[in-house]
């Protein structure tokens, strides 16, 4: 008898986790186990661990049902908790955030084997991701991939001159008061004109509009705080 392929599904909104039920059902046939909060989810796995254990994990970020007496209170540490205990389960992560910060820091920290938005999820994808997780592979959604794609390049093009000056800009009413504070590595300071000139590149790399814009983009995108 051929065994099913054991899917644990961990998010607290009911509605979500009956339409990722609609979607594995549509793609094939599996042993599906719900549960509406991170600490239940680890218990499941945990105790299944070494009798009938979990291949899949599809869970949310957040969870809005966490209290004080939660020991995971999101995804993210339920992510941690999971690999730090080398349990063998792929995980997906399947929500609503995008923020390109937040998406940078649990794909790059927590290397999750695929990363699906709820808004924009159908079975078609939820079958791709599934195959790929199944054959050791990595699946990241269209919007989520363009988006590391992109923080990686604008990463590698940012230097320690960009950075202070990415920082120094909302302190300061004038561009030419960043004249005497920015350095470069030498450590003597930058003149008005290389500021300029550097901060126009980094408009057009970060797609800004003005120098506002740009701040809030670099923010949104985790290059400053």
């Amino acid at each position: 008898m051929e065994t099913k392929t054991r899917i644990l599904i961990a998010d607290d909104h009911q509605l979500v986790i009956q339409g990722i039920i609609c979607s594995l059902k549509e793609v094939g046939n599996f042993d599906v186990v719900t549960t509406n909060t991170c600490d239940k989810a680890f218990q499941l796995i945990k105790t299944n661990q070494n009798t009938n254990p979990f291949q899949i994990l599809f869970t949310d970020l957040s969870f809005d049902n966490s209290t004080e007496d939660s020991l995971l209170d999101g995804g993210e540490e339920l992510i941690k908790a999971i690999k730090n205990n080398d349990f063998d389960i792929k995980i997906a992560v399947i929500t609503g955030h995008t923020e390109t910060n937040r998406v940078y820091n649990v794909i790059s920290n927590l290397n999750p084997n695929a990363y699906l938005l709820k808004s924009k999820c159908d079975a078609t994808e939820i079958g791709f991701a599934l195959n790929k997780m199944l054959a050791n592979d990595y699946y990241y959604t269209h919007e989520i991939h363009q988006k590391i794609m992109r923080r990686n390049v604008i990463q590698i093009q940012m230097d320690d001159v960009a950075i202070q000056i990415l920082k120094e800009l909302p302190n300061h009413p004038k561009i030419s008061n960043l004249e005497g504070i920015v350095t470069k590595g030498d450590g003597s300071f930058l003149k008005l004109r290389t500021i300029e000139t550097k901060l126009g590149n980094l408009r057009i790399d970060l797609n800004a509009n003005n120098n506002t814009d740009l701040v809030l983009k670099a923010k949104e995108l985790g290059i400053i705080d």
